[in-house]
């Protein structure tokens, strides 16, 4: 088994991800802040370039007040489907490339070299497999290599724009020390303000603080948070598979052939993968939809979308699969809903005006269901239906 002191961990963030694949498609925008995402007063910044975040823009931001901040800026509607195709192949290059990848997000990726020093320089080969996405695809990547994941993405973050960074071992400490305490992951609002009323500013006080005091006031998180800040992750690589999936299916009491019907059931068992990619934070770009007729012949249908998990999206795109997929007009036994390709991820999903508020609503009806249940709200069209995952979710098994 590799030790913690020997592992070798390559973080990769593809800059502005949004802004540079709109770049691509149109040159003007290089060197010009711009902005992505909604374009009406109801819109949120999806991505904003280098040169817009000069003017304190910053993602998630209502583009309202991103047009106050940087009247100039040219904004962009944006387009899913190309960013994820492109999410997509730099997804294959890294796999075909390295030994073991782990993808965060759609822009984001973690890379285990652990023992190709061997027999490739490491810091070379993350090099290399930098400069061939950046020839194949045109777009900006920056990278660090370090000991383990936490120093390794605040390092890339060090690195932007379009650079790269090594931080030798037994250096992670000294590497962190001065950087503040908002580049350490998982150190959000709420305990960033809790910390500068600490005192705490920088991540060498951090270093430096007891790691009991840190329980006492954090808890848990606060043990976490002082072996980030002290350099210590031990935290694997999981290898990434397009495998991954959550499905739920439903056997028939009694064979059906009511469309109605069955499009209920689509909508609920839809509505409750929904939920739960969201409560794990992740995004969808494959669905797939299954029936199985009275005769016990089965077939499926599935298509690519851009990563997504809105229930509206995502509901009628199950809808559209079972229409192309029920020709038979034969007796059903069985229906399911697959989604698959999941990746890390959130509200990233906010590229147009008509869904900022479809967004808001989702995320009061997910309070709602953490804290009465699932079913504490349903869509009309999935009123009064019954779904039992058939499938563990996120296990495939």
């Amino acid at each position: 088994m590799t030790s913690d002191s020997t592992r070798t961990i390559v973080h990769l963030d593809l800059d502005t991800f949004f802004v540079s694949v709109e770049r691509l498609h149109d040159r003007s925008l290089v060197g010009k802040p711009v902005l992505v995402g909604g374009v009406g007063d109801r819109g949120v910044v999806a991505s904003c370039s280098y040169e817009a975040r000069q003017f304190g823009v910053h993602s998630a931001m209502p583009m309202r007040l991103a047009r106050m901040l940087c009247p100039h800026a040219i904004i962009k509607r944006g387009d899913y489907e190309q960013y994820s195709h492109f999410s997509h192949e730099v997804t294959d290059i890294i796999q075909s490339s390295v030994p073991v990848c782990e993808k965060t997000s759609i822009d984001e990726f973690y890379v285990d070299l652990s023992g190709m020093d061997r027999f490739f320089g490491s810091y070379k080969l993350a090099t290399e497999l930098r400069e061939t996405i950046i020839k194949k695809t045109g777009l900006p990547i920056s990278l660090a290599l370090s000991t383990n994941k936490t120093v390794a993405k605040i390092g890339t973050g060090e690195a932007k724009p379009n650079g790269q960074k090594e931080i030798q071992p037994g250096t992670e400490k000294n590497f962190l020390a001065p950087l503040s305490i908002r580049k350490i992951p998982m150190v959000g609002e709420k305990t960033y303000i809790m910390l500068r009323s600490m005192g705490v500013e920088k991540i060498k006080t951090m270093q430096e603080i007891p790691i009991e005091l840190m329980e006492q006031v954090l808890g848990q998180n606060g043990i976490v948070l002082w072996k980030k800040a002290n350099g210590i992750d031990h935290s694997p690589v999981e290898p990434y598979s397009e495998q991954k999936s959550i499905s739920t299916e439903c056997t028939f009491e009694k064979d059906t052939i009511d469309v109605a019907y069955l499009k209920s059931m689509l909508v609920r068992m839809a509505e409750t993968l929904c939920f739960d990619l969201r409560k794990k934070t992740k995004l969808t770009s494959c669905i797939t939809v299954k029936i199985r007729y009275a005769d016990f012949n089965t077939y499926t249908m599935q298509a690519r979308i851009p990563y997504t998990a809105l229930d509206r999206v995502l509901i009628e795109e199950a809808k559209r699969l079972f229409d192309k997929l029920y020709q038979k007009r034969m007796l059903i036994r069985l229906i399911g809903v697959k989604f698959s390709h999941l990746v890390q991820g959130n509200y990233q999903i906010n590229l147009f005006d008509d869904t900022a508020g479809e967004v808001r609503l989702s995320q009061a009806m997910d309070r709602m269901r953490k804290r009465f249940g699932k079913d504490a709200v349903l869509r009309a069209a999935g009123m009064g239906i019954n779904v039992k995952s058939a499938i563990n979710p996120f296990t495939g098994k």
